[in-house]
């Protein structure tokens, strides 16, 4: 371990194992609150159970659930992720300067979840309060039962974006391929286009509110109706 002119500490994950890694994040008192991961090389599990508000650079890519169920903790990975990014991240803020593979941000209850690049299918899973914002595309059954948080795509969107969604909002700047189960096209109100601008500026987007589209539940599944049996 060795500090760098950032003051930052140093894990050198060829020399340390990622058990010990995630012990001494887990572990950061006052004393310690910048830390660069080296040498990752494609790690799962890196930096997850985060608590404390400290900031964490990951310099490359890692595998999946690179920043699980954080809460508090800044996480800069200064590469592409695998699948489960930032999953079940409660607060905090989690930057990918890359790709995100599959299901970004799946279960996210809170914080901010930014992918400079592409994110895959299923981003956004059941989401319940998290924001996550992509700057490129997402694929398909993105948002699939997504329930509370918002959504910010500024490239285009895959098949069956938010089906079965129940109260997130998505906001789309590019095309949609199609929509899914009980998905539809939304009125863009004064309080949505200040939302956006909020998260574009939070996400170093650079976009205009106006350009997006939102996208969010027609309700019509939240009941079962017997005289509409057949729909379901």
């Amino acid at each position: 371990m060795a500090k760098p002119a950032t003051d930052a500490l140093v894990l050198d994950m060829s020399a340390t194992e990622l058990r010990e890694v995630n012990a001494t994040l887990q572990g950061a008192s006052g004393n310690e609150t910048a830390f660069q991961l080296v040498n990752p090389r494609g790690s799962h599990a890196v930096a997850v159970g985060l608590d404390a508000p400290i900031e964490v650079t990951v310099k490359g890519s890692t595998g999946y659930y690179c920043a699980g169920m954080n809460k508090q903790a800044t996480v800069h990975v200064e590469g592409s992720v695998g699948p489960g990014v930032a999953e079940n991240m409660m607060s905090g803020t989690v930057i990918v300067d890359g790709d995100a593979s599959q299901y970004a941000g799946a279960t996210g209850h809170g914080g901010l979840l930014v992918v400079k690049g592409n994110a895959s299918s299923r981003c956004g899973i059941s989401m319940k309060g998290i924001d996550i914002v992509v700057h490129g595309n997402i694929g398909h059954m993105s948002a699939f039962m997504a329930q509370k948080g918002n959504l910010v795509v500024l490239g285009n969107a895959g098949d069956a974006l938010g089906d079965s969604l129940y109260e997130a909002r998505l906001f789309v700047r590019g095309e949609v391929k199609s929509l899914g189960a009980d998905c539809i096209e939304k009125e863009m109100r004064p309080e949505h286009l200040e939302i956006l601008a909020d998260l574009l500026d939070r996400a170093g987007a650079d976009a205009k509110p106006e350009e997006f589209k939102r996208y969010g539940s027609a309700r019509k599944l939240y009941n079962f109706n017997i005289d509409h049996a057949d729909e379901y």
